[in-house]
């Protein structure tokens, strides 16, 4: 018994030594111009959790993003503060940028590290002031109508933080103080944490500052500069970091890299959470339920719409929604509908479309342009679905105020030939068939009818 288990002993050990080991790799996965949501907050938990089991020697993140809601933002650095794997943020390809979200994602990473021509920064909670909901609403106009600008790459104050912004956030309320001094100490102690420029970081927040990356590696926001991935892997080989688990020292030379991409449920779901798709799954449902009601029988339409406003939902729940926007998209459907049945003269159908306006605007509450309905989506949008909607509710209104032309009823007033004579009863030919009828006055075979009364299955006729 003991030769025997001295033998498998001895075969396991011979094995250990002459298998080679597994090769070193890193993990790498890729936000390409997305916006920080639920589902992107999952699949960057999920490759954290990934990249700890498979034993990666770190896991990159190739970020691009304008920003996201700050629930999952808070929800990935939690779980990137204690990773039992080395993080690198890499704010990549050229022309990317880290915007608002982005910065506390980067800040906490283990190591950051940005391409040329990159922009971080940005960071400011613009609608978290006072100013009241008009004013709110006039600046988001103001945004959507334009196109979004390029952070200012030297450092000085975002130029999207125009002054009329600056005037508001003199009016915060305590509510907005609130927000604002929470925002500054989570990410202050985030920086201090990763041993980061905890000022520019304030400045980030509070005065929407954003900065390139020459200059953010001299402020010591990131670490270094890396035109690509290869130069970022000879760069961190040897780095040495400190794990919740202890020391480690990064072996990334040659490594083996290993691409985590999103499954085809996270990347449908990415597509319906965003705002724009989100919106048009609402408008299309709402449409195809429509055309069901006012053509019943179809079929088709009502099972597509009853879809898209499901998947709406879905899409909203994971949105900031504000529903005094529904409430007034509602309104402005109703009013719309309201316009073909009542002689408004134009004024509801006004109303309407700007009901459906401003409840699009309004749609979603959240203090990024990213995270709002485009203007460029909302105008064609709203145009075609009020005049889609005013043109089915009109024939549909107009079919039911139409005479009835089939069946029974649809037989008076209509012309046909008498079969037999009619002394009071007799048979006449009308709409291709024989009916039985019966006159007041006699009326010979061969002469013209008109039928004025249906009782059953016999007609009143009178001389045509």
């Amino acid at each position: 018994m003991l030769k025997h288990f001295a033998r498998v002993l001895l075969s396991f050990l011979w094995l250990s030594v002459t298998l080679p080991a597994e090769a070193a790799h890193v993990n790498v996965i890729e936000l390409d111009n997305q916006i920080i949501s639920p589902v992107t907050q999952q699949y960057i938990v999920s490759a954290i959790e990934r990249s700890e089991r498979n034993g990666a020697q770190c896991l990159i993140l190739t970020l691009d993003t304008p920003g996201g809601l700050l629930e999952s933002t808070r929800a990935i650095v939690k779980r990137m503060m204690n990773a039992r794997v080395p993080i690198v943020v890499y704010v990549a390809p050229s022309g990317a940028r880290a915007g608002s979200a982005g910065v506390f994602i980067t800040m906490a990473s283990h190591i950051a590290a940005m391409a040329p021509s990159t922009n971080i920064g940005a960071a400011h909670p613009v609608d978290v002031g006072g100013g009241g909901p008009v004013k709110k609403l006039i600046r988001r106009i103001k945004r959507a109508a334009k196109d979004e600008k390029t952070p200012s790459p030297s450092g000085d104050k975002d130029e999207d933080a125009t002054e009329e912004e600056i005037v508001e956030e003199e009016e915060k309320n305590p509510m907005a103080d609130k927000i604002m001094n929470d925002t500054v100490a989570w990410i202050t102690t985030i920086a201090r944490s990763r041993h980061r420029n905890e000022e520019w970081a304030k400045k980030a927040v509070t005065e929407s500052f954003s900065i390139a990356e020459d200059d953010a590696v001299k402020e010591r926001i990131v670490d270094f500069v890396a035109k690509d991935l290869d130069e970022l892997l000879a760069k961190i080989d040897g780095w040495p970091l400190e794990l919740p688990s202890g020391p480690v020292t990064l072996a990334t030379e040659g490594a083996e890299i290993r691409r985590l991409v999103m499954t085809p449920r996270e990347r449908f779901l990415a597509v319906i959470t965003n705002p724009n798709i989100a919106y048009l799954l609402m408008m299309l449902g709402t449409l195809g339920l429509i055309f069901e009601f006012t053509h019943p029988g179809i079929g088709f339409p009502g099972i597509a719409g009853l879809i898209c406003v499901i998947l709406a939902m879905f899409s909203f729940q994971t949105l900031p929604i504000n529903y005094a926007a529904i409430a007034l998209l509602v309104l402005g459907l109703i009013l719309l509908i309201a316009e073909v049945k009542v002689a408004g003269f134009g004024l509801l159908a006004l109303g309407g479309v700007i009901s459906l306006t401003l409840g699009s605007l309004m749609l979603f509450d959240a203090p990024q342009s990213s995270l709002h309905v485009s203007l460029r989506v909302i105008v064609p949008v709203v145009g075609t679905l009020t005049a889609l909607i005013l043109f089915l509710v009109q024939r549909a209104l107009k079919a039911q105020t139409q005479p009835v032309s089939t069946g029974a009823q649809g037989l008076v007033g209509e012309v046909g030939e008498v079969s037999t004579d009619l002394n009071l009863e007799g048979t006449i030919f009308v709409h291709g068939e024989l009916w039985k009828a019966s006159s007041a006055t006699p009326v010979r075979a061969g002469e013209r009818v008109r039928v004025i009364r249906v009782e059953g299955l016999r007609l009143t006729v009178e001389k045509a």
